[in-house]
């Protein structure tokens, strides 16, 4: 059982907030350079967030930020620490990784704090660690137990096979994916993601998350996936060389964005681009099996040219009964109409779920770009939802954006 920290050390750890307030995006860059000279720790991470502007550098800056101003209140990190719980296992950290984080982030204190870090400062801080260390991997241990434990389960990196490949708009493109041993998979729960190691020509392996856009099953995954033009190629790598026949690896479904029980309350799917890739898998799960929960779910995208899948939920909608489907347009294509090809032009707005949908009595379920999270979890919170009922999920790591 992890020890208690004691007071010295809380006060100690609470004591650096100022110089961590002004120094943590400093101190998270060089913690990474130190931690990725080691080419096995460095090939866990998934780099198109990292480097000196990247946007895991002021995560983690917020994240130890956090930490050392709720050190004497850790509850109010749980949600943190469970989501990076579920990271961990995507991407096969284990508890043997540990000690080289712990290395990295000392070196990287004391070389960014200079004098300030004494050595009772960096004392107290490696105690700190070690037992926000300890919490993560009890829970990272209970979470591979339980993936282990169930039906089709495994633990690390299993190839699956591409058995289909189908274009869903000009940027997004479906893949379903079956086991390559033929065994059952896991059925995920609606809202996870999969973690794919891409052997993209030209470099190291690269490590990208995509949500899981079917409902569980025992059999297949389907994945969704924007072709970005940036970055390191993983998902141009997919849409480009990835062909039916071909095989990648993932580790299981992972992620704490997911569908709750029904408690009887309606539920509103709200979704930017391609975060409808969880929203789907939500609603077919709500098409399936909860007949009688009202839903609604609202998109919003560019035009027709990047709208993905919304004739498969506009028959979700049909079939399910008690479930409508809306879409904005922001910038509309010639040819594009209301009433033909979307409901609405421009962006989902608090004002028009007010009016259209039971925004007072709903589970809320979001996801999307920063921008389109910012704005609408903020303007639902303005608006008096309740944050019990207000469930989102985001690409990339948590930053100010949205926490704020």
């Amino acid at each position: 059982m992890t020890q208690p920290l004691s007071p010295r050390t809380i006060a100690l750890v609470k004591a650096t907030v100022p110089a961590l307030a002004d120094h943590g995006t400093a101190i998270t860059a060089a913690m990474y350079r130190r931690l990725f000279k080691d080419e096995q720790i460095r090939a866990l991470f998934n780099h198109s967030n990292q480097g000196e502007g990247g946007s895991q550098v002021h995560a983690l800056a917020a994240a130890i930020l956090a930490y050392a101003q709720n050190i004497d209140n850790l509850d109010q990190l749980g949600p943190t620490i469970e989501r990076i719980a579920h990271k961990h296992v995507g991407y096969h950290i284990l508890p043997e990784h540990y000690p080289s984080v712990a290395t990295a982030l000392l070196g990287a204190i004391g070389e960014v704090l200079g004098d300030v870090a004494s050595e009772e400062i960096l004392t107290a801080w490696g105690e700190a660690y070690w037992f926000l260390a300890d919490v993560l991997k009890a829970r990272e241990t209970t979470i591979r137990e339980q993936i282990t434990a169930a039906s089709g389960g495994w633990t690390g990196w299993r190839p699956f096979t591409v058995v289909e490949k189908r274009r869903e708009s000009q940027l997004i493109t479906s893949f379903v994916l079956r086991p390559a041993d033929g065994l059952p998979v896991l059925r995920h729960q609606p809202g996870q993601y999969l973690t794919f190691r891409l052997d993209v020509p030209g470099g190291p392996p690269v490590k990208r998350n995509y949500s899981i856009s079917c409902a569980p099953n025992d059999e297949a995954y389907r994945i969704s996936v924007k072709r970005e033009a940036e970055g390191a190629g993983g998902s141009r790598f997919l849409h480009d060389q990835v062909s039916v026949g071909d095989t990648l690896e993932a580790t299981p479904p992972s992620g704490d964005f997911v569908l709750n029980a029904p408690t009887g309350r309606p539920v509103i799917l709200l979704s930017g681009g391609v975060g409808l890739t969880p929203m789907v898998s939500i609603a077919e799960t709500i098409a399936a099996n909860h007949p009688d929960v009202e839903t609604h779910y609202v998109h919003g995208t560019l035009n027709s040219a990047t709208h993905a899948m919304g004739s498969h939920l506009r028959g979700l909608a049909e079939r399910h009964g008690a479930m409508s489907v809306s879409t904005f347009y922001d910038q509309p294509a010639a040819g594009d109409a209301i009433g033909k090809t979307h409901d609405v032009t421009g962006l989902i707005s608090v004002d028009w779920l007010r009016a259209n949908a039971p925004l007072n009595e709903a589970d809320i379920y979001l996801c999307g770009p920063k921008p389109f999270l910012k704005a609408l979890v903020t303007g639902l919170h303005i608006a008096g939802v309740s944050p019990e009922r207000i469930h989102y999920e985001f690409f990339g790591p948590t930053d100010e954006l949205v926490a704020a």
